[in-house]
């Protein structure tokens, strides 16, 4: 299975794209962090952002996209940017069919490392380890999205979103997402 990672960012948008096969089996295929200028308005910085991900969406053919989600910040700004590149994210995989599964932080970090509290720097070496590079992939924001197609492809490449195949935290998610999504329907 083809997964493509992303670690979404307004001033740096983690992309990486990995091959699983067999258990606990993956390689390398293609990562990059596509960056927006914080000069440029909000709309072209997506606009660019979203160019990067459909470049790697038609050149590599994922058939499947692992999204970072973010449960809490305390930065406004960071929050706002990240929801607006995941909706692009979610957009683009929707027009092309592709299953969407997101991942809290802690989640992704235990998938790799084995502990949810894992440092950047623990991440980074799994991942340079778990596919066999040389070096760990820079800037960080590029060896996340691989560590979130990483922990797709071991922990939830059968298990969308919602399914008894998730963890507590996700099925959790899904039943609130459900409930504001029935909760507005009631309202209009």
């Amino acid at each position: 299975m083809r997964i493509l990672g992303v670690d979404p960012g307004l001033t740096r948008c983690g992309i990486g794209v990995i091959d699983a096969s067999g258990a606990r089996q993956v390689s390398l295929v293609h990562v990059t962090a596509a960056t927006s200028p914080s000069t440029e308005d909000t709309p072209a910085r997506i606009a660019r952002l979203a160019d990067a991900l459909e470049l790697v969406l038609d050149e590599h053919r994922p058939e499947a996209v692992a999204l970072e989600r973010v449960f809490a910040q305390s930065n406004v700004s960071t929050v706002m940017g990240t929801a607006q590149i995941s909706g692009v994210v979610m957009l683009l995989a929707q027009r092309r069919g592709l299953p969407v599964t997101l991942y809290t932080p802690s989640e992704v970090k235990a998938a790799v490392t084995g502990e949810g509290r894992a440092g950047k720097a623990q991440v980074g070496y799994m991942v340079q380890r778990v596919l066999g590079l040389k070096a760990m992939p820079k800037p960080a924001d590029a060896a996340d999205a691989l560590a979130i197609a990483i922990a797709h492809a071991w922990r939830g490449a059968a298990a969308p979103v919602g399914s008894q195949g998730t963890t507590a935290a996700q099925r959790q998610w899904a039943a609130a997402e459900a409930t504001a999504r029935h909760s507005r329907g009631r309202r209009v």
